[in-house]
């Protein structure tokens, strides 16, 4: 069949009809030509390259025409316009897939064009041309997948980002609760954490500073039944495996194991199955440096196991486990390294003795830069019911061969000064000792006992290149810079003892140069200001006294601060109101004698601020700190403060289990400590670095206006 072009010469001859018809076939496009007298077009010639590929000739195309067209999925809409196109006699175009002889499929773009007798005349013919699109298809699949994947990329990267985000902050207690949260709005149906502390539990936040107690679900193999399924999750936690495991919500495990536990978690934070199918939830390990700290349980939006999951969500689910678990281990180890160095540091630190006749404060902080192990210590002993020996010290070094060292010697000065109350003479003897030791660091000290005679207290003193203890009287400071010596072990010649009477009122106070030492002033400036700062004390207690002290020169050390203040009670003290800082604090041993020192410091707290009725408050305090001894660990912390509309007292341990209201013990005494304290205050508690803290606020009600 020959196409015949209405612009050419009205009678071609043979040769060129020839000519065109061999063209046509052997034009590369393929092209078919469609009788339009007949309603269904069919087909009445096709070009080689359209038998070629499409597999069929004239006659099968005309054979299976209706079979070629049925894979088109075309819409009806397009029908629709496709069948106007053709009625109007206009060209038409659209994109079908037709179905091969061999069965396969082409996606094509076909160009279908009138033929017509005459200019104006009806089309006699339609010429149907071909465009194969598979190629460009393939790239634009290609291309729709590249763009895909480094979407999921890109979504993948930044959730990484956002988790490690949060875990920069350990502190928060509901990091592990967000990071799940984040995992569920982007890459998973549902997400939880649970840590493995003697047991899994349940995680919202990485609890760098909780020991682990053993009070969570325990699980272990558990008793020996057939057809129980493996505990995948146990397997986990022990190591056996570190891949992700899948599991089954509807199986049995046995009774007390892990897989069973999860399986029940799962189930209650899932609800139950909306159609009543099977379902299973992933499990990823969060490994540690030695031990697996728990798991990572997820269940996909779509319910697949492992082997359908899609690589960029595993991998996101498989970096964030891995970076928890890295995360919590390194928080864990600061901590416990953090819990040891000042523990070893405070066992160092002998808590005052409880002075009869003195009102005595102390303090300590490390500086938090340093591995918390440092040099300076104290000592406030009761020598005998007359004489006090008041001992500070510095050992040069910020570490553990520095706290050895400082040991050492805090033993060594106790030893000597139960057998000889003279300051120089002790240290003397201490020099002996030390150059045989031969301790690796040297050290600076002030030794000095305070001995009662009728009423009236004598300062003895000896230093051993350490700071001058200042004497503060009326308004006026003296550094007590007599009787000055080398460094300890450096000694070699008698040492001398100062001394002064102190009269009612007097305050020393003994302190290392991380009080005053700072890198933009040299310590004779630092020194100026502590003494200026000193005279100016309005404080009518030791602890107002240091409160100020600290409050002014202490707001940023550079140094390990240690300070000790004596002072000597007057007459005078509750006959006038001072303006001290409303804040006291003290760090208390975990035993018994610790309630009798905190009871004492309430009392002398209530007098310095003029609170003229503090019963309700020592008893409230009394409870607190019980509390803290009988159920807690570590030192007691204790700090007051005059809020305006009451006494706020704070007590913090290292127990983090919040304290309980009970109606008592049965069969023994005792467990109403909360209940006394809810009668008189408002209280609570929250979760510390280092443990919990529980406050009471002593209602207004309970303290006169006296004090205000």
């Amino acid at each position: 069949m020959v196409v015949v072009n209405s612009h050419a010469s009205p009678r071609p001859d043979r040769a060129l009809a020839e000519v065109r018809d061999r063209a046509l076939r052997a034009t590369s496009v393929p092209m078919a030509l469609l009788d339009a007298s007949v309603t269904n077009l069919p087909v009445i010639w096709v070009n080689d390259a359209f038998e070629r590929v499409t597999g069929y000739g004239v006659e099968e195309a005309l054979q299976r025409q209706t079979a070629i067209l049925d894979d088109t999925a075309l819409q009806q809409s397009d029908l629709t316009r496709l069948e106007a196109g053709l009625r109007a006699g206009h060209e038409v175009a659209h994109t079908i897939v037709l179905r091969r002889a061999d069965g396969t499929r082409l996606a094509c773009r076909a160009h279908l064009s009138p033929v017509r007798a005459d200019d104006d005349g009806p089309p006699t013919h339609w010429v149907a041309a071909l465009q194969d699109l598979t190629e460009q298809l393939s790239h634009d699949a290609e291309q729709a997948a590249m763009v895909e994947t480094e979407r999921r990329e890109r979504r993948s990267l930044g959730l990484i980002a956002q988790v490690s985000d949060l875990l920069m902050d350990v502190d928060d207690p509901h990091a592990l609760r967000e990071i799940a949260t984040i995992l569920r709005r982007a890459v998973v149906g549902w997400a939880a954490f649970y840590l493995n502390d003697g047991g899994l539990r349940v995680a919202d936040g990485i609890d760098a500073g909780r020991p682990p107690t053993g009070k969570g679900s325990r699980h272990g193999e558990g008793p020996t039944v057939r057809d129980v399924a493996p505990d995948l999750v146990q397997q986990l936690l022990d190591a056996e495996t570190d891949r992700p495991v899948e599991v089954a919500l509807g199986s049995f495990y046995g009774p007390g194991t892990a897989s069973a536990w999860i399986a029940q978690q799962a189930e209650a934070g899932l609800g139950a199955a909306q159609d009543g199918t099977e379902r299973s939830v992933l499990v990823f390990p969060l490994p540690g440096r030695r031990r697996v700290l728990g798991v990572l349980v997820v269940h996909p939006h779509d319910g697949h196991g492992l082997r359908d999951l899609e690589p960029s969500v595993r991998t996101v689910l498989d970096l964030t486990a891995r970076r928890v678990g890295l995360v919590i281990d390194n928080a864990r180890l600061y901590d416990r390294e953090h819990r040891l160095a000042e523990t070893l540091q405070r066992a160092m630190l002998p808590e005052q003795a409880e002075v009869d006749g003195l009102d005595v404060w102390t303090y300590y902080a490390p500086n938090s830069e340093n591995a918390q192990v440092g040099g300076d210590w104290y000592d406030v002993l009761q020598v005998s019911p007359d004489v006090v020996g008041v001992v500070i010290g510095d050992v040069v070094g910020h570490d553990v061969e520095a706290a050895a060292s400082m040991g050492q010697l805090r033993s060594v000065v106790r030893s000597y000064i139960f057998d000889i109350t003279t300051p120089g003479p002790v240290l003397e003897r201490v020099d002996q000792l030390v150059a045989g030791m031969r301790v690796p660091r040297p050290a600076g000290l002030v030794l000095s006992t305070l001995t009662r005679t009728d009423d009236v207290w004598r300062l003895e003193y000896s230093r051993a290149g350490h700071l001058p203890a200042l004497l503060v009287r009326a308004g006026g400071v003296t550094l007590l810079d007599a009787a000055g010596g080398p460094l300890i072990g450096f000694g070699g010649t008698p040492r001398s003892t100062g001394s002064v009477d102190l009269e009612p009122g007097d305050v020393v106070v003994y302190y290392t140069d991380g009080l005053i030492e700072r890198r933009d002033r040299g310590l004779r400036d630092g020194l100026g200001a502590l003494s200026a700062v000193a005279a100016a004390v309005t404080a009518r207690d030791a602890a107002g006294v240091g409160e100020e002290l600290l409050s002014r020169l202490a707001d940023h050390p550079e140094d390990d601060v240690a300070v000790v203040v004596v002072r000597v009670p007057s007459p005078l003290d509750t006959s006038g109101r001072t303006r001290s800082p409303r804040r006291r604090r003290w760090s208390l041993p975990s035993e018994a004698a610790s309630i009798g020192r905190a009871r004492h410091a309430v009392v002398r707290t209530c007098q310095a601020w003029g609170i003229e009725d503090a019963a309700n408050a020592e008893l409230v305090v009394s409870e607190l700190v019980a509390n803290a001894v009988l159920h807690g660990f570590g030192h007691v912390s204790l700090q007051l403060y005059d809020t305006g509309d009451g006494l706020r007292i704070e007590v913090e341990d290292a127990n983090p289990a919040p304290p309980v209201t009970t109606d008592g013990h049965p069969g023994r005494v005792g467990g109403f400590g909360m209940q006394i304290v809810e009668r008189l205050a408002d209280w609570g508690w929250r979760q510390s670095r280092g443990g919990k803290l529980v406050w009471a606020k002593v209602r207004p009600g309970s303290l006169p206006d006296g004090g205000r």
